[in-house]
């Protein structure tokens, strides 16, 4: 599917409500499948990686139902073997392929994952060997997936992890529920909290100093509980709607009920400094996650460097951020941020030939690329399987002076399916 945007002829208005957060309903689905006794979610997100949670939760015998947005599932003993019915395969969510693999040696499961093409090529040796000091028996392809788990009891460990990554320190505290003492994992710098939140909503116990998290293991007389509840919107689904609004003069937009972990919100703040006006209001929690209303008006925007923490906490938003660079007065530089190259795609190489197929100014770093604003003038760029790739290539269209054309646009269905008639809905409102 191509997907075709041309420039805006009034400003973006209106309010609109995004999807539940993907991080968040991965969760939701693999620990309530943990809990005894039924969940139920609203605004839960019928997507490409979620729906690749919910079918490898089916083949380890765990079915759920998803209706009107509603998830209900029945959860299992707590720390009770799965029984897998063939090869668990994760699609192309390493978000899935990740949780699944902590859950699989906490459970003493035996089971094989395996993954996309996309997915076989990401680094996997990250979770294994630590899952493997903690004494699971799991064997990798050459560091990749398939990933074969067979039955071993695990022990707590002290660990250092060598990245900041969520996913790693997740797949590792769920393994960690399921060991026979305490462990602590250490973090070279700040990763999202979501699993920490949600456990802990849900019983777990887990104390955090610093950079240190120390889990303690579920006994046999615990058990976590199931949850109740609707999910927050998903910030990396509200910052493809908010650069829209940022690009196009005169725009001023609100996402309703969006979650803002302070983990996830660089996005924000990157937009704040490039000099749009956000602000954040009606403040609530669920889930033990931070809930709120997000609005933004635009404004000139300006060229800035992001590096460090900014990045870490704005990871997945890059593809979007590099569209708000290219619309700004001067040049963005984005350093610190080689994990991009290990995303769905090379996201680094990906952004920057994306963009200069588009006419626009950029270079790529080891860890980064620079983008100077004003430069795009149109054409036709690839989504490269890169769902975030296609949604933010197609956000050009708003601003540049021709038709932008994103070939292979029906990868955006992986994230956000309802992207274009929420994008439609704020340019109807302004006509």
């Amino acid at each position: 599917m191509d997907l075709a945007l041309t420039a805006a002829s009034a400003p973006l208005r209106g309010s609109v409500a995004v999807p539940g957060d993907k991080s968040l309903a991965h969760r939701v689905a693999l620990f309530a499948a943990l809990a005894p006794g039924e969940t139920e979610v609203g605004n839960y997100p019928d997507s490409g990686v979620t729906r690749a949670m919910r079918r490898a939760l089916e083949v380890l015998g765990v079915p759920s139902s998803l209706s009107n947005g509603v998830l209900k599932l029945s959860g299992r003993k707590t720390l009770s073997p799965f029984q897998a019915n063939g090869v668990v395969y994760c699609g192309n969510s390493a978000t899935t392929f990740r949780l699944l693999a902590g859950a699989l040696a906490a459970t003493g499961t035996v089971a094989t994952l395996d993954g996309s093409d996309g997915l076989r090529r990401r680094p996997m040796d990250r979770i294994a060997e630590p899952l493997r000091l903690m004494g699971a028996d799991v064997s990798t392809t050459d560091g990749r997936a398939p990933l074969a788990f067979r039955h071993a009891p695990l022990h707590g460990i002290d660990y250092a992890l060598p990245v900041a990554s969520a996913q790693v320190l997740s797949c590792l505290q769920l393994a960690a529920l399921g060991a026979d003492g305490d462990s602590r994992f250490r973090v070279p710098g700040p990763v999202r909290d979501h699993t920490t939140r949600m456990l802990r909503a849900m019983g777990a116990r887990i104390d955090e100093d610093g950079p240190v998290t120390l889990m303690h293991p579920l006994t046999s007389e615990d058990s976590l509980r199931p949850l109740r509840g609707t999910l927050p919107g998903d910030i990396s689904s509200s910052a493809f709607l908010l650069v829209a609004a940022a690009i196009v003069p005169g725009s001023r937009i609100t996402v309703e009920n969006v979650g803002v972990n302070p983990t996830r919100t660089g996005i924000l703040d990157v937009l704040a400094e490039m000099g749009a006006a956000v602000s954040v209001g009606n403040r609530r929690e669920t889930f033990g996650e931070p809930v709120a209303d997000i609005t933004l008006e635009a404004a000139p925007l300006r060229g800035i460097d992001i590096c460090g923490d900014m990045v870490v906490r704005s990871i997945d938003e890059f593809p979007a951020i590099a569209v708000a660079a290219a619309f700004a007065d001067g040049t963005t530089v984005v350093r610190d941020a080689e994990e991009l190259r290990y995303k769905e795609s090379d996201r680094i190489a990906a952004i920057v030939a994306q963009l200069r197929a588009l006419g626009a100014e950029v270079a790529e770093t080891p860890d980064g690329f620079s983008v100077r604003g004003g430069t795009v003038r149109g054409g036709v760029a690839r989504a490269n399987g890169d769902h975030r790739l296609a949604m933010s290539m197609a956000l050009c269209g708003l601003r540049a002076p021709a038709q932008v054309t994103v070939e292979g646009a029906e990868i955006l269905d992986e994230s956000f399916p309802g992207f274009v008639p929420s994008l439609d809905s704020l340019r109807q409102e302004a006509r």
